[in-house]
């Protein structure tokens, strides 16, 4: 109950804060095949004036959507490693994603519940300048995707690269997490990180360094668990620990051949000494087939019904059989214990019953002399035969 006290007021708050706060909007611009990177920093969300500066304690939280949908589109994503850093809104949209997408994002401060909204016009158009058909693409095993997003790691990042790829200006076209890619958790040990793809084209051919990294012999001594042929200096090194065995070149100055479209044929097969189907098919009655096919399980059935009938119901001994080969001894001992039974059954019904003929005194039938038994008759056998 008091669980339920205490957070009544809390969402009351909560709610009245996403009434009466008015959303901010700001209009962004990213472009097709273009890294798109939107920080959500404290400042813009909680208010404060010009001369107060923003507590680094005070833990925010974002949760961002597409207008109209309850997640965003699919070529977005959102990061925050924990309320007291910024989040970050990245991803590289598609040709399918040009036109205006509207990205709703609500700030909740965890001290004191206020909620703030701010609206964020995307109008996706297509990039300008030359087209980027060089693109390569670097697993760094040692930042995070959050370490990379902000400007001034990923230019660091692109300086560095240069002294590897000389000709042509560098483009960041995507930054993905390993995490996303599959890749596992670390333990939480110092100096391990997630690991994070980065993606960087150029309107200018590889370079030969570039070139020997992704070669199949650099495969090959990759599979082997030796690192591959770098013909350069490592410029990356020591800021960023690239995984060289991971690397990617795409090529798409040369156009990929177009498929093959099948031309329909007339549907008559040529003629082949391995195929040869008949030109026609006689007609067939299947009207026999079908019988036998019912009749002769059938048939089989009702011989075995009968025969099964024949050995259960006309081979039956009788009891007249079965009295005859019986000996007359046996025959009276169950008659006197089927009588007895059926005495002693007609005793229980009513108790108002003459004594039993077993409990009267032994008499002679020519005189009528009464004179008990002169025997114990629990010494006489049952069957005389036994004596």
């Amino acid at each position: 109950m008091a669980a339920a006290l205490i957070w009544i007021p809390l969402l009351s708050g909560l709610l009245t804060g996403l009434g009466g706060t008015k959303a901010q909007q700001t209009t962004l611009h990213p472009l097709v095949g273009r890294i798109f990177v939107h920080t959500l920093d404290h400042e813009t969300f909680l208010h404060l004036p010009e001369h107060v500066a923003v507590p680094p304690t005070t833990p925010i939280t974002y949760q961002a959507h597409l207008q109209g949908y309850p997640d965003l589109p699919r070529w977005l994503r959102y990061t925050q490693r924990s309320p007291h850093h910024p989040g970050f809104l990245y991803g590289t949209p598609t040709p399918e994603d040009r036109g205006r997408q509207v990205i709703e994002v609500i700030a909740y401060n965890r001290d004191n519940f206020d909620t703030t909204r701010q609206r964020l016009v995307l109008l996706i158009g297509d990039p300008e300048g030359p087209l980027i058909p060089y693109q390569a693409e670097f697993l760094v095993r040692s930042h995070d995707v959050e370490e990379v997003l902000p400007s001034t790691p990923a230019s660091r990042f692109l300086t560095a690269l240069g002294g590897l790829w000389e000709l042509g200006e560098l483009q960041l076209l995507n930054i993905t997490s390993a995490l996303d890619r599959g890749g596992r958790v670390p333990l939480p040990i110092e100096g391990r990180k997630e690991g994070v793809y980065i993606k960087v084209g150029s309107a200018s051919p590889f370079s030969t360094c570039l070139k020997m990294v992704a070669s199949p012999d650099s495969h090959a001594r990759c599979a082997q668990g030796q690192p591959p042929l770098l013909s350069c200096y490592d410029t990356l090194a020591p800021h960023f620990r690239v995984d060289w065995c991971n690397v990617s070149l795409v090529d798409k100055s040369v156009p990929e051949p177009a498929d093959e479209v099948p031309t329909p044929g007339d549907g008559i097969l040529e003629h082949d000494l391995f195929f040869c189907p008949p030109t026609e098919a006689p007609a067939r009655d299947f009207l026999t087939d079908a019988l036998v096919t019912l009749l002769v399980p059938l048939l089989v059935a009702l011989l075995l019904t009968l025969l099964l009938a024949y050995i259960m119901c006309c081979r039956r001994e009788g009891r007249l059989k079965r009295d005859l080969a019986t000996s007359d001894i046996q025959m009276v001992h169950h008659c006197t214990i089927r009588g007895n039974t059926e005495e002693l059954r007609q005793m229980a019904a009513s108790r108002e019953v003459p004594r039993p003929l077993s409990t009267l005194p032994m008499f002679n039938v020519r005189t009528g002399e009464r004179h008990p038994p002169q025997v114990d008759s629990a010494q006489v056998p049952l069957i005389l035969d036994q004596h």
